[in-house]
């Protein structure tokens, strides 16, 4: 246990460490559904990698004004309104295979039209937000840990807000290796569960900044 421990923190070490511009693997969400308006998106790039994932920013200071009355609670009413005006643009992703990033990019669809969030096209202008995300796996014993960090940037890419966190599930293959190797274990009711918490987590986050 203490050995799977901190092969995992070094390896988010090392992921953090590495510049995210050297990854091959790359899904263009809208491959999968073409919006109606958006230009053709270019070809997926084949094959496997390790996600580069970007170092992360130092933590926020909140700062708070004495006398200050405290925020209003957000009503549901309110949420909703904010999600309904959000125009989430999806950039490719980076890291995962296009085996397993596929299933994670069609169930982020899925979630963000359940929590009445609109999808933006590759091409499109009018995007509020730009979701970016990258991706590793490491296979260790019978258990393959995926791990990813999403970034939320603002139209003008500006990073607004982080995403991030690691999912176990049963491997089928044998030894540690990280990697090609290890995407092949993942299975795509991982990549959906990841989907479903990030635009959750996504959600859950515009609605903290109404006031």
């Amino acid at each position: 246990m203490r050995r799977s421990h901190v092969t995992t923190v070094s390896l988010l070490v090392a992921l953090a460490l590495t510049a995210c511009t050297n990854a091959k693997d790359v899904l263009e969400p809208s491959a999968i559904t073409p919006p109606a308006a958006s230009a053709q998106p270019a070809p997926a790039t084949q094959g496997s990698a390790a996600a580069t994932v970007p170092a992360p920013a130092p933590a926020a200071t909140a700062t708070t004004t004495a006398g200050a009355p405290a925020a209003a609670p957000v009503t549901s009413a309110q949420a909703a309104a904010i999600l309904s005006k959000t125009r989430l643009q999806i950039a490719p992703i980076v890291g995962a295979s296009v085996e397993a990033a596929t299933p994670l990019t069609a169930e982020l669809q899925t979630r963000a039209k359940q929590r009445g969030i609109t999808l933006a096209g590759s091409q499109d202008q009018t995007a509020t937000h730009v979701l970016k995300g990258y991706f590793s796996a490491m296979t260790e014993g019978k258990d393959t840990t995926v791990i990813y960090v999403w970034d939320v940037y603002d139209p003008s890419g500006n990073r607004l807000h982080r995403i991030n966190g690691q999912m176990k599930a049963p491997s089928t293959s044998s030894g540690g290796s990280a990697g090609a190797d290890s995407w092949k274990s993942v299975s795509p009711a991982t990549m959906q569960a990841i989907a479903d918490q990030t635009i959750d987590q996504f959600a859950a986050f515009l609605s903290g900044k109404a006031s």
